[in-house]
């Protein structure tokens, strides 16, 4: 009896540490992925003449961040997923899972950088936004700073997956976050870098020509080269990643209405990617939970949240508010050690804390409904979820921190 009670206490006490290390986990994913984002905002605060050479260039970023997020993000939870069922091997053969992922990014990666710059210039004579780059510009700066981007990203995720085997980390904690943060730190530099490609208007429209039939002929090849989950997890991802993107050019004209604003209180400018990210990778997190316990069978997909999916949005949000106040420092920080002109301390808290507020409740509600509409209508939630809730907390955050700037007094 006392073996059998002592057993019961070891089991009580393991699942009762279990919430805690997820926690940690998420906390530290969350805070570190603030510091990358930052780090990415720096290098927009620091193009403030490229952004106004280039008008258009800002609205293209929200977007270009959230494909890398969205692409990798899923990739990072379908492997999750994987790990969790027991079915993941580390391995590039073209057949296995991570294989077969691989080419499914590169191909969406290519392609809907391509839909990502013909929506731009779209939304740009929509929304009457003056513009001087051509469709072609936005063609070579999209489809070029993707391809650079996602370069970097996909060691990245393949790092942290191969990370979790070994270490035992939780894929649904920090996948997301890191992905997502580390995503606006290479994607930044990786446009401006293509954004100097297209000084010669006669070159960058050749030069588009060619990215746009290449781009069409490695599909193709990719396509061939494929299996049935390449197809399935294409089929299913480009029309969500369509609407996302649409949902991304629509935060990014909100926030290149008020690049006046960013330009003048540059740390706003430095937390946008944080803020953004964080938004996104805590509406990630949920999706991506709640996606492998739909799948395990542990969680029931019921329109009103279970007993454990309500733990884990609570968890959730317990890690928010101090991620929040860790953007605002950070970008105070380097605004402060690079001479950016900006508001005060305690100002930026205020920004990120009340527009976080209203961003974490839509967090919660697009992240659960998302991902349990996708498990109930019989469709993967790791290659939907994701890019709903980021996409969708894109446009939320940026509505939200915008609102938060007009309430503090700095726009």
């Amino acid at each position: 009896m006392a073996a059998g009670t002592n057993s019961r206490k070891g089991i009580s006490l393991k699942q009762s540490l279990i919430p805690s290390i997820d926690t940690q986990q998420r906390f530290f994913a969350l805070v570190l992925g603030v510091v990358a984002a930052s780090l990415g905002g720096l290098f927009l605060a620091r193009a403030e003449v490229k952004l106004e050479e280039l008008p258009g260039l800002l609205m293209l970023i929200p977007g270009a961040i959230a494909l890398r997020g969205n692409i990798f993000g899923a990739m990072g939870s379908r492997l999750g997923t994987a790990v969790h069922a027991g079915t993941f091997r580390l391995s590039l053969r073209k057949d296995g899972v991570v294989g077969q992922n691989l080419l499914a990014a590169a191909i969406l990666t290519l392609l809907l950088s391509v839909i990502l710059a013909v929506i731009g210039r779209g939304a740009v004579s929509l929304f009457g936004i003056a513009s001087t780059m051509s469709l072609g510009d936005f063609i070579v700066i999209s489809t070029l700073g993707g391809v650079l981007a996602s370069a970097a990203v996909v060691l990245i995720t393949l790092m942290l997956v191969a990370g979790s085997v070994r270490y035992r980390w939780d894929l649904d904690n920090v996948t997301s976050p890191l992905v997502t943060a580390f995503g606006d730190l290479v994607t930044v530099p990786a446009l401006l870098l293509a954004a100097n490609l297209i000084s010669n208007s006669s070159s960058v429209n050749l030069l588009a020509t060619l990215i746009v039939i290449i781009v069409l002929i490695g599909t193709l090849l990719m396509w061939r080269l494929g299996e049935s989950d390449l197809h399935q997890i294409i089929r299913q991802s480009i029309p969500v990643l369509f609407f996302a993107i649409l949902i991304d050019v629509a935060a990014g004209v909100i926030v290149e209405k008020r690049i006046t604003d960013l330009l003048t209180s540059k740390s706003v400018l430095i937390m946008l990617p944080a803020f953004l990210a964080t938004a996104g990778a805590l509406g990630g997190i949920l999706s991506s939970r709640l996606s492998t316990q739909f799948h395990l069978g542990l969680d029931n997909a019921t329109p009103i949240p279970s007993r454990t999916s309500a733990r884990n949005i609570q968890s959730l949000v317990a890690v928010a508010v101090p991620v929040f106040i860790a953007a605002a420092s950070a970008a105070h920080i380097l605004g402060v050690i690079t001479n950016q002109n900006a508001p005060g301390f305690w100002q930026l808290v205020l920004i990120a804390l009340l527009g976080g507020s209203l961003a974490i409740i839509m967090v919660t509600i697009i992240a659960y409904y998302s991902t349990m509409a996708a498990f109930r209508f019989g469709l993967d939630p790791d290659t939907y979820g994701i890019p709903m809730v980021t996409s969708s907390l894109d446009l939320v955050g940026a509505f939200t921190l915008v609102i938060a700037m007009v309430a503090v007094g700095v726009a």
